[in-house]
This record gives C-alpha cells, structure tokens and sequence, in this order.
C-alpha cells in the first residue's frame, strides 16, 4: 500500500487528536475529519460538565510532548477540568500547532469509507486498494484516498431513545421540542427552560443523575421545581454504584448524592417504568408505557430529559467489513470485559492494537465507539488504544505490544448498600481497592462527566468523571 498516503482519522475529539499526536510523532501524514464548526464540537455540547478524573488522565503523552515543545504550560494533573477547560487548555492548543492544523478539516461529515474499486464482497486484492473517504463540506461531496482509517468518532451524537426498543416511543420525535438528550446545561443557559418546571429525567447511569444534580440545585433555588427520575431497574439501589469505594471518588460521591435525593423526597422516583409513549395535553406531556406489567403514566410533564446512553453509528461504514459485538457492539476482543450485564466497573485490562484489530486491514475503531454501547469507557484507554494502533501502521509492532497504561482503580461493581462489597462475589475484583490514583481531597459530592460545572462540594471546590 502507498505509505505516502495520509492515515485518516474520523472524528475530532480527544481520542482522535491523540491519534494525529501520535502519527506526527512518528513523521507519518494524516488528515482529521470533523463534523463540527471546531474541533471537539461533541466536547462542546457538555462543556459545562465536570470530568471525573483528573488532568492526569485526560492528556496523551505523545500530545503532551508536542504542547511542551511550544511553551505551553501543562494544566496541574490533580485539577478535574470541564468539557469547556478541556478544550481551552487542551484540545485547542493542541489543534492549533503547526503539525496539526494545517491536515484538519472542519465541517466534514465523512459519509461513507471503502476500498478503491472494492465493494465490500470483493476479495482478490483487497488489501492492496487504498481506502477512500467520502465527505461532506460546506453541501459538497468530496474524495479523498487514504493508506489506513481510525474510526474515533464515538457516540455521543447518536443517543438512545426513550423507550426499551432501541427505536424512539411513539410522540418522541413529534415533541422532540420538550426532549433533551444527555446533560443540559440546567444551571446555565438552559436555565429558563426547566426553572419552575416538572422534570422528568430518563436513565439510570452517570449522565442521568449528573442532571438530577443539577436539577436539585435548581429545587434549592426555586422549591417549585419538581424532579422526577424515571429508570428500568427494578431496584432503585442498582443505581448508586459502588460508593465510596470506587477509585475515581467523584464519580462514587455522585451515587451518594442521588441516595440523598431520593431520601430526602426532593426526587420522585418511578421503576421500573417501561416507556413506550409520549403525548402531548394542551401545553404539557404525558409519558405513558408499562410498570411492573401494568399500564402506567406520569402527566402534566413541562420537560423530558433522556439519559439512557448512546450507541455507535456504523452507517458509513457500510462498504468495510468490520466487527461489532452482537450484545455490546463493542469492538468483539472488548465485549466480555465491558459488558454491563456482567460488569459495571470500569477498570478494563490493557489493550492495544490486537485487540483492535478488524476483519478489514489498517482500519480501526477506538476510543469510546470501540466500546459500543457500554458506559464505562476513560480517555486514558484510548490514547493507550492510538498509541498501540499507530505503533502497528508504522510496522513497530514490538511497540504496538507493550504496555504502557496507568489508569486508575475504578473498579468497585455496583452493589447494594446491604451486600458486602468486600466478598468474592464482586463481579470485577476479589477485593475492591481504595483510590490509586493521586489522592485527590473530596469533601463534597458534587460530581460530572463527568460532573456539572456549576454544583458546589462543600469544600468550595468542585469533583467530577
């Protein structure tokens, strides 16, 4: 194959920008295609939100190296930033430098990836034909050839529905005007629009009570908001996670939070309640569906706030054959060790380019898309992941093997208050750990990611993913 031509990198968030790092260390060209009008636009759409981890895991060491080159001055590792912190004092600067900007492509929706000449049922020379990138530019389609492809495009644009079917429930798209999807920014300038208000928010995992604690601070304010918290679980407890004892302690404060939100009555909680409907009365909605196998309903709803998680979008990606996990569409290597029916930790072991690898030569998918539909994913696993498949396209597959991730212990399964996290029975480790990583001091149980940027600890300071 023409190692002239540039790897393409699909998607412009961290992962993806850690990918081009990690190339231009290498001398190796690349082209970065991104959908939004600047880099890390997904980033953007939670930029009020607190990360769970701090500095020290959010940034790749090939990046890092090039930032330093240029006099930048490395955030402090143990500081948790904000999606907005993130791309100011991180992913901008480094899209910016010189080694990088030039080979990025704003507004560029890539459409569609094949071989040259190559349908996907095509086999005799397949691996020899360049792949080509179809994209979208300012309402033209254009081509371009590239010698390999990295799929970081994860999947926070593509969010779940509602409902249990994986399709969205009847009314939602007719009212998406009253729907939100992920974590407004309640406290900002989304305030309007749910002060006062009756809330329902849909999902159990970290985005959905991320929102319920923002949605508390609002009630602090003005006591006529009222919060509902629609989830699946059977048991509301499922929900809290492991406390804490999770490693990153943030994200185990938010679980406490939302114990305290629900006992002290300033959430209504409603599960297992299956949606299947939503309709609109005069000015308000209705939620209509199934509770445990009876028809039940909550109304007079002002505004719906879903958080049920996202999904990768495989669509143009049509023409390669890739794998996907049928339970997790995860890349496959990943799937047992993800997969929340099994797991709910998120410490993975480390993993690079083998694990990676799919059925159609020099092609990838990474960061929080190679995970699929499971919620657990770091950054720091994904720069690991570029770092490795780099190493291989470049043929230093001696690299590419090695191990080089420092994570922290985030691995405590979600139990119930009334098990003994201690026992074997824990689904991710024998024994759960404390913190390893940096001790970082976390009075408060405000929290984000991530956690929202505007939630107060009451140590003055704010934790967050």
């Amino acid at each position: 194959m023409n190692k002239q031509l540039p790897t393409a990198i699909i998607g412009g968030g961290p992962v993806a920008l850690a990918a081009a790092a990690q190339l231009v260390k290498r001398n190796m060209p690349f082209i970065l295609f991104e959908r939004g009008a600047q880099i890390a636009s997904s980033v953007l759409s939670w930029k009020h939100v607190r990360m769970f981890s701090p500095w020290e895991f959010n940034m790749d060491s090939a990046a890092k190296e090039l930032l330093l080159e240029t006099g930048w001055q490395s955030p402090a590792k143990d500081h948790m930033p904000t999606g907005q912190e993130l791309v100011n004092e991180y992913l901008l600067p480094l899209a910016q430098l010189k080694q990088l900007q030039p080979h990025i492509y704003l507004n560029s929706t890539v459409k569609a990836i094949y071989r040259k000449g190559f349908d996907k049922m095509k086999t005799a020379g397949r691996e020899l034909a360049t792949f080509i990138i179809e994209y979208e530019q300012h309402s033209k389609l254009l081509r371009i050839e590239a010698s390999s492809v990295i799929d970081a495009t994860g999947t926070w644009l593509t969010p779940n529905p509602m409902s249990t079917s994986g399709h969205p429930a009847e009314g939602e798209i007719d009212f998406k005007d009253r729907i939100q999807y992920g974590i407004p920014d309640i406290l900002g300038v989304d305030k309007e629009r749910f002060a006062g208000k009756n809330i329902v928010v849909v999902g159990s995992g970290h985005s959905a009570i991320q929102s319920l604690t923002l949605l508390n601070e609002l009630k602090m304010e003005l006591p006529e908001t009222t919060i509902h918290w629609v989830l699946r679980k059977h048991k509301i407890a499922d929900a809290f996670g492991g406390g804490e004892n999770d490693g990153l302690p943030a994200r185990g404060a938010l679980g406490t939070r939302a114990r305290q939100y629900v006992q002290q009555g300033n959430v209504q909680v409603h599960t297992p309640f299956l949606i299947d409907q939503v309709k609109k009365d005069l000015d308000t909605l209705s939620l209509h569906g199934t509770k445990l196998d009876k028809a039940y309903a909550i109304d007079k709803i002002d505004e719906v706030i879903v958080a049920t998680g996202a999904r990768p979008d495989f669509s143009f990606l049509s023409e390669l054959r890739y794998a996907a996990d049928t339970v997790v569409e995860s890349v496959p290597q990943l799937a047992e060790l993800i997969d929340p029916n099994i797991h709910s930790c998120g410490t993975v072991r480390p993993h690079g380019e083998a694990e990676l690898r799919q059925p159609e030569k020099d092609f990838y998918i990474v960061g929080s898309k190679s995970y699929g539909r499971a919620p657990t994913f770091l950054l720091a696993t994904g720069y690991e992941q570029v770092r490795s498949v780099v190493a291989a396209l470049a043929g230093d597959f001696e690299v590419a093997r090695e191990v080089k991730l420092h994570l922290p212990e985030t691995g405590v399964c979600s139990v119930s208050r009334s098990q003994d996290v201690s026992e074997n029975n824990s689904c991710c480790t024998p024994s759960p750990k404390k913190i390893t990583i940096r001790p970082i001091t976390v009075t408060g149980v405000s929290s984000g990611c991530c956690s929202p940027k505007n939630t107060s600890a009451s140590s003055g300071s704010n934790t967050g993913c």
